[in-house]
């Protein structure tokens, strides 16, 4: 079964997403980070990434690999360097190109398959576009002022002021929401959770719920 989680930065996703897997015990995928491995490729390669027509040779290249819990490019983990200011100023545009998307969800969708079609996948369009069959689909939200309070105390924001953290997530939600090629938006039969009042454990709760009822619904996508 693949239980899809959904959401723009700051709303929980990562926690939530590796409590459910934790709980059910099967493997976890950050897809954001596999976007940014190929972001960091990129970066690496010399290639600026407004250019579309470099941009997607040098993603092809890459070797993105997701492995106990770390993205690997080219065989060695690059978890740190996947999280700089710089891949994170580049990120949006270089996943915003239809062939750079149509790579990474191969390598998201091969990996899943690896591990017998059961994981929790999270990200920004895993219920619209890279498993819109799934039977559990879950989008998280919360307030822009809880979720840049949140980033700013991750540790690549380097405690960052909450109010530029916020303008930098409204930036970037405007630029995802708005590109042509899988927007950030909540799939039609997503659960849609409010995370701004609830706990990491009171949301990962909610989704094993929505596990449960899928399982009773459909007893063929255990396992």
């Amino acid at each position: 079964m693949v239980i899809a989680i959904d959401g723009p930065s700051g709303v929980g996703k990562s926690t939530v997403a590796r409590g459910v897997a934790k709980a059910l015990g099967i493997g976890y995928l950050d897809t954001g980070a596999t976007y940014r491995a190929a972001t960091l490729a990129v970066l690496e390669a010399g290639v600026d990434p407004s250019d579309d027509a470099a941009v997607v040779p040098a993603v092809a290249r890459a070797a993105i690999a997701y492995e106990d819990g770390e993205v690997r490019l080219d065989g060695r983990p690059v978890g740190t360097e996947a999280r700089s200011a710089e891949v994170t100023a580049a990120v949006s545009p270089v996943s915003a190109i239809p062939e750079v998307r149509r790579i990474v969800v191969a390598i998201q969708r091969a990996w899943v398959a690896e591990r017998g079609g059961s994981a929790v996948v999270e990200g920004r369009d895993i219920g619209t576009v890279v498993f819109p069959l799934a039977p559990v689909k879950v989008f998280l939200s919360a307030r822009p002022e809880v979720r840049a309070a949140r980033r700013a105390g991750d540790a690549e924001a380097a405690d960052a002021d909450v109010a530029a953290v916020e303008a930098d997530l409204r930036r970037r939600d405007e630029f995802d929401s708005t590109r042509e090629t899988s927007p950030l938006q909540p799939a039609a039969d997503a659960v849609i959770v409010d995370t701004s009042r609830m706990t990491a454990d009171q949301v990962i709760e909610v989704v094993l719920a929505l596990v449960a009822q899928a399982e009773r619904s459909h007893p063929a996508e255990r396992g």
